[in-house]
């Protein structure tokens, strides 16, 4: 029998919705936020109110592109968290009203576990390359960092995390600092093609084990600059180039030793990695080049799978079905939850 499943997904910013029918992605919509550009981050008040609006437009576009009727539907995933408790909320209650309206299960997902399934995503008509288990993924995103061993699609054990700012959270803060719109990855991305990465060294902390800190990295960013401009007013403005390629380089760089570290002691040469910063051209051109230099075999999802998206809660739903890991209609949304 063929299974439907409807992803939901609204941890942040992003309000998206999908289809996806025995691990086939037949429909993803994201609809961003421009509103929090102004603030230089997420506004979490401001978040929740636009979910409200978007949801059922986003729901009823991705049923359409799918071309699927309602009665087809086998099950509604959400994102149950981490994530901004009043976005969650929104797309909780949403998939709560959709599953008892249409009698069918309710299947709650963890967002992170999701990024790293988002490597399932079957696309019709292309040659799809998939991971074998066990696999080590690198999960990289504005609120998280970690390293995971991912023994089957639903049994995942994470060996290192961040113990203050995540990878993409100190690409933002170091963004805002020279000045560069929100989100600021993408800018310094763009910035630093230009820039030599070696014009300016960062100390990167020392963190014990398999864990990571950036928010030292990012103070001492803070102070440099304060520093030079004292000097010159203009510094940040004549030297972005540099200045945005060194910082990305050294982010990039604590994250690679880890993630070698990590190979070194599992043994494991099937390397994944997952979450929004993975669409950074530097990281995965240097990841590209450990993996040839190291013997890795490396996966990394289409971009429109890489950052937040209701396709990875969707094929994440599929596996839980299949399953029978269902949720009752008085589950409830949670801003903190581990793998």
């Amino acid at each position: 029998m063929s299974l439907t499943i409807l992803g939901i997904e609204s941890s942040c910013d992003d309000t998206a919705a999908a289809i996806i029918r025995d691990g086939n992605i037949l429909s993803s919509i994201v609809s961003n936020q421009d509103v929090h550009k102004e603030f230089g981050g997420v506004v979490p008040e401001l978040a929740a109110r636009a979910h409200q609006q978007n949801i059922i437009p986003v729901v009823d576009l991705a049923i359409k592109r799918a071309k699927v009727a309602i009665p087809e539907i086998n099950a509604i995933a959400f994102t149950r968290g981490p994530g901004l408790l009043g976005s969650l909320l929104v797309g909780t209650s949403f998939s709560k009203g959709f599953a008892l309206s249409q009698d069918i299960p309710l299947i709650e997902v963890n967002h992170l576990q999701a990024h790293v399934l988002a490597h399932f995503i079957k696309v019709k008509g292309k040659k799809m390359r998939f991971p074998k288990f066990p696999f080590l993924c690198l999960l990289v995103s504005g609120g998280h960092t970690q390293l995971i061993i991912v023994r089957n699609y639903l049994n995942m054990e994470t060996i290192g995390r961040t113990i203050d700012d995540a990878a993409g959270e100190a690409f933002d803060k170091c963004a805002k600092i020279m000045g560069l719109p929100y989100p600021g990855g993408p800018h310094i991305d763009k910035a630093a093609k230009g820039g030599n990465p070696k014009a300016y060294i960062f100390t990167k902390p020392k963190v014990k084990n398999l864990d990571f800190s950036f928010s030292g990295l990012k103070t001492a960013f803070l102070y440099f600059l304060r520093d030079k401009v004292k000097k010159n007013p203009d510094f940040i403005e004549m030297n972005l180039a540099n200045l945005s390629a060194s910082i990305q380089q050294t982010i990039i760089e604590i994250l690679l030793e880890k993630l070698i570290e990590a190979t070194e002691l599992t043994g494991i040469k099937e390397i994944g990695i997952a979450g929004g910063v993975s669409a950074n051209s530097c990281l995965r051109e240097k990841m590209l080049a450990e993996s040839q230099k190291r013997n890795w075999k490396l996966f990394i999802p289409e971009f429109r799978f890489a950052t937040d998206n209701a396709a990875m809660i969707a094929i994440t739903g599929y596996y839980k079905f299949r399953q029978s890991q269902f949720a009752g209609l008085d589950i409830s949304p949670v801003a903190r939850l581990n793998i």
